[in-house]
């Protein structure tokens, strides 16, 4: 069983925090901020979910970013070579380990949106209950707006039309639209809105409430609620991956003609 003090302070990304109860508060962040994504944070952030499933000492997840967005940006300058066979597997390979680990988490999991997330919302839609701050919004800016447009797969094309439907999920991939927080509400994508400030204080009270379970009522029900997501993830991501990095090669010939 992985030791919490073994991966504690293990990954320059994610500020870790247990009480004596179990409940694991992860941060993203970069240099106690609001978190940049990098290729290192891709390839750390897998790992971590792992050993964060594997520690049996956990009881139940919170996960959340810092500073006033969820992700900022990310530095395509730390990313490898994705126009090249190479480059595209090391992305996919990292890709599904994330969603695969972050799903293998045995224990209910809260997601606490900080703020706005243009980049990677996907990741807080994994979890049991979602709460988002009074400013957040949701968006996938990162895939048709680079170059002629790619397309959004990493997780995006699972996530969010299971949180939202598919009509719904559709409708916002394709046309890049930006959801507040009380419409994410409005359509059940999230289940709370708060005041930034309160947000953390309202996912401990929730996972104290969690607490007060059966220990293994809490494992099996959140095994329960990730199997169907599991099996979408085994059976779309790589051949929707595969798509996606079709189109990445056709932008950039494009771009260059």
């Amino acid at each position: 069983m992985t030791s919490f003090h073994e991966y504690k302070n293990k990954y320059d990304n994610l500020m870790m925090e247990r009480t004596d109860s179990g409940i694991l508060t992860v941060t993203m962040h970069t240099n106690g901020g609001s978190h940049i994504h990098t290729g290192k944070a891709h390839r750390e952030f897998s790992e971590a979910f792992g050993e964060i499933a594997r520690d049996r000492l956990n009881e139940v997840v919170i996960f959340t970013g810092a500073g006033d967005s969820w992700i900022t940006h990310i530095d395509f300058s730390t990313v490898d070579d994705i126009t090249k066979p190479i480059g595209w597997y090391a992305i996919l390979t990292e890709a599904r380990q994330l969603l695969y680990n972050f799903l293998d988490i045995s224990v209910p999991v809260i997601s606490a949106v900080n703020g706005p997330a243009p980049i990677h919302g996907e990741y807080a839609l994994m979890a049991d209950i979602i709460l988002a701050a009074e400013d957040a919004y949701f968006q996938d800016n990162q895939h048709l707006s680079v170059g002629g447009g790619v397309v959004p797969a990493d997780g995006v094309q699972i996530l969010y039309p299971a949180a939202m439907g598919d009509v719904r999920g559709h409708y916002f991939l394709l046309t890049m639209q930006k959801l507040t927080a009380q419409e994410a509400l409005q359509i059940g994508m999230v289940n709370e809105v708060h005041p930034r400030g309160k947000l953390i204080a309202r996912a401990t009270e929730l996972a104290e409430q969690l607490l007060r379970l059966d220990p293994f009522t809490r494992r099996y029900t959140r095994l329960m609620f990730t199997r169907k997501l599991k099996r979408k993830v085994i059976d779309e991501l790589p051949f929707d991956m595969g798509l996606e990095g079709l189109s990445i090669v056709s932008s950039v010939k494009s771009q260059n003609t």
